[in-house]
């Protein structure tokens, strides 16, 4: 271990300026960590989503939804099946986001990548399977016709619960982050 320390240590004339380099990278990194706030994404708080400008709609349509008193977005958007599959996914999908808006490459209108969809439909069914049951359905709906295998909920249920109309323009008066961090809404 010696060895390899000695042999990453620049020669003297460098030794100062390459501790001031890592020290500035350091502390850009610790300011990114800061600015971008994400701490907050470790945790299930739905207020977290509007930290990037392009969710407000979507969250304001939550917050009006039903959906609001049962589900976190992280109950839909993310996987349930491990503690360690749930996290790299927060990681994985934060990291792919975050080069997204540093670069200016979100869509202002958001809508359901093909990729993320059995994810939710896995959720949907997680969350209703007492309703979703054969036993249930056939017991209130005559000529019940089983679509889970066949179609997708939100084929049904598209305005669920995000609403039909996406965009910044949707939701003019929408919660921001400064709202937010007022306590409006809790």
């Amino acid at each position: 271990m010696k060895k390899l320390l000695y042999w990453l240590r620049p020669p003297g004339i460098w030794e100062r300026p390459v501790i001031l380099l890592l020290g500035i990278f350091a502390g850009l990194a610790l300011y990114a960590f800061y600015i971008s706030k994400a701490w907050s994404y470790l945790g299930d708080e739905p207020a977290t989503c509007i930290n990037c400008h392009v969710m407000i709609p979507e969250y304001a349509n939550w917050a009006h939804s039903s959906h609001r008193r049962a589900a976190t977005c992280n109950d839909c958007h993310v996987p349930h099946n491990n503690v360690f599959n749930k996290y790299f996914f927060k990681a994985t999908d934060g990291l792919n986001h975050a080069t997204k808006f540093t670069l200016h490459m979100e869509r202002q209108n958001i809508i359901m990548e093909k990729e993320t969809r059995p994810l939710i439909q896995k959720n949907c069914i997680r969350c209703h399977k007492t309703t979703v049951k054969k036993e249930f359905m056939y017991a209130t709906t005559p000529d019940y016709q089983n679509y889970l295998e066949d179609r997708y909920c939100l084929e049904c249920h598209r305005e669920q619960p995000h609403g039909r109309v996406h965009g910044l323009a949707s939701a003019p008066n929408a919660l921001t982050t400064q709202k937010s961090e007022n306590n409006i809404i809790k």
